[in-house]
């Protein structure tokens, strides 16, 4: 019920901010390093679906990284673009070369503050205090807008967050976020530790606080928006709660609660909502990581029911298990069905539909491997277009799957006969194997030898019946990088092959072996 006694929101003072940091925080889960066309891409759907801070990269991370945050600094239409740096002089320089083309520029600095974070620079508490001052007053004499963040706040001891947030404060900081970096806090003390700083910190009142969660305890949303309740008005998330470890705060979460629970959280963002389908989509396919099917908002059973009561429910009255409409977040209230007689009309009005814009090119392209899909399969759903389009060499692969034959059954081991391309060459090898999977595997190894552990290897059926596609992942872990790939066809040996090499290419490019700007500092952020 509708509490009618809470007074109206103001307009300015109950905005929550909504910053996403899917391209920095979220990339840094391991195995979703995304290229930078696809960074970009990421970047204008979240700019266009009305995010307000993009937190693009770190600058000073790889040469890579801060062409990637140039370039959406320069194509970026309304949102402000952000950049990470260390509380060290060479960072912020790097970070303010970076994001000083976009219209609305930010720089984010940060530095560890609880006493296992301190021990790491091994500095003391006061010559910590100097940095931060000395840091955040570097920033602001660059930019107007400057962030600074106490990593591991919420173990920091309070008598020393309260120092160091005042003087960030006093140095020109107009944003103070806290981040619960290993996601330790609980939601009564996440609102009580934002009401305390604003209520005893000298200039609190005067900027903006913000939370940034990670999920580790399972409570990120929780907590983010107890810090709202708090007092903060800036929450930090990733689509799809991407991230490293259990992941950060989703965005698709915070956004939706406020969304339906206004009764109660009468706070607003600017989030258009009916896009959050889509780049839940995007996201997952670039960077490999598929989405749970119980994943809240964007989950395949978000919207699902099947026991009988709940389904007589729906048909009665669609509110009586459902809190919020499909259509709200985007997805699509009828499943059209395609098939081998659709034509480029129709594909490109459901692929628009799912959210995908294609060039005359790329349609070309997708429309054969349509055809393709449609020559095996009676009926082409939703979910398999999906699938289609996250699947597809970039045409700059280092390895290219040409042919699969594969020789299995009961009478002994299965053999892989395998053709793949490798740079400008093309070889072939001939395996057997425990079962079709394993010899496959074997033979893109014969071919490219590699020392490439595999971490995870997942199939799900994309839809129903016995000719459905099958969506593989693969993670692979090779002297500390790793890599995910996916792939998807009715055949999941081929599948499986596709998204093998697919992970394998991804830690080509990590390894450095397509240009200098990969290579990566010997260092990596948590917050």
């Amino acid at each position: 019920m509708t509490d009618t006694t809470r007074p109206a929101p103001d307009a300015q003072k109950d905005k929550v901010v909504i910053f996403d940091t899917t391209l920095r925080d979220g990339e840094q889960s391991p195995g979703a390093t995304m290229t930078h066309d696809e960074k970009l891409e990421i970047a204008g759907l979240l700019d266009e679906m009305g995010v307000d801070i993009i937190e693009a990269g770190f600058p000073i991370a790889s040469e890579g990284d801060f062409r990637a945050v140039s370039e959406i600094a320069k194509n970026a239409k309304n949102a402000t673009i952000c950049g990470l740096a260390r509380a060290v002089y060479a960072d912020i320089d790097r970070c303010w070369e970076a994001v000083k083309h976009a219209k609305s520029p930010r720089i984010h600095t940060f530095i560890g503050t609880s006493p296992l974070h301190r021990a790491i620079p091994n500095l003391t508490m006061d010559e910590m205090a100097e940095r931060i001052h000395d840091t955040v007053t570097h920033a602001r004499n660059l930019c107007d807008n400057v962030q600074w963040s106490p990593m591991d706040a919420t173990r920091t001891e309070w008598d020393y967050l309260a120092r160091v947030v005042e003087i960030a404060i006093k140095a020109g900081a107009t944003t103070i976020n806290i981040p619960d970096t290993v996601g330790y806090t609980a939601p009564v003390e996440s609102a009580d530790l934002i009401r305390r700083l604003i209520a005893e910190v000298p200039g609190a009142d005067e900027v903006i606080f913000a939370t940034h969660c990670h999920n580790d305890l399972g409570m990120a949303t929780a907590n983010s928006l107890a810090a709202v309740e708090g007092g903060a008005r800036q929450i930090e998330c990733t689509i799809n709660g991407l991230g490293e470890r259990a992941g950060n705060t989703a965005l698709e979460e915070v956004v939706m609660a406020l969304k339906v629970r206004g009764d109660i959280m009468p706070y607003t963002t600017g989030i258009d909502t009916t896009k959050i389908m889509n780049i839940s989509r995007r996201v997952a396919a670039v960077s490999g990581f598929a989405v749970q099917y119980n994943k809240a908002i964007v989950g395949k059973n978000a919207f699902a029911h099947e026991s009988g009561i709940h389904q007589d429910g729906m048909l009665k009255n669609a509110e009586t298990f459902e809190i919020m409409r499909p259509e709200d977040v985007g997805l699509s209230a009828t499943n059209l069905v395609m098939g081998k007689h659709s034509g480029r009309a129709a594909l490109r009005s459901k692929l628009e539909e799912l959210g995908f814009t294609l060039g005359d090119n790329e349609l070309k392209d997708v429309f054969v491997r349509f055809k393709e899909l449609a020559d095996r399969k009676k009926e082409v759903y939703d979910d398999d277009l999906i699938a289609l389009m996250r699947t597809g060499s970039s045409g700059d692969d280092h390895l290219v799957l040409k042919s699969l034959a594969i020789q299995c059954g009961t009478g002994g081991p299965a053999v892989a006969d395998l053709v793949m391309q490798v740079g400008d060459r093309t070889e072939t090898a001939e395996e057997t194997g425990d079962g079709p999977v394993d010899a496959t595997f074997k033979a893109v190894r014969a071919i490219y030898p590699n020392k490439a552990r595999l971490q995870v290897y997942q199939v799900h059926a994309v839809t129903e019946g016995t000719d459905a596609q099958a969506t593989v992942s693969v993670r692979l872990e090779e002297d500390g990088n790793i890599a995910t790939g996916q792939s998807a066809d009715t055949d999941t040996v081929v599948a499986s092959a596709r998204a093998y090499i697919d992970a394998l290419n991804r830690l080509y490019v990590r390894r450095g072996k397509v240009g200098e700007d990969q290579r990566e500092v010997d260092w990596k952020v948590v917050s």
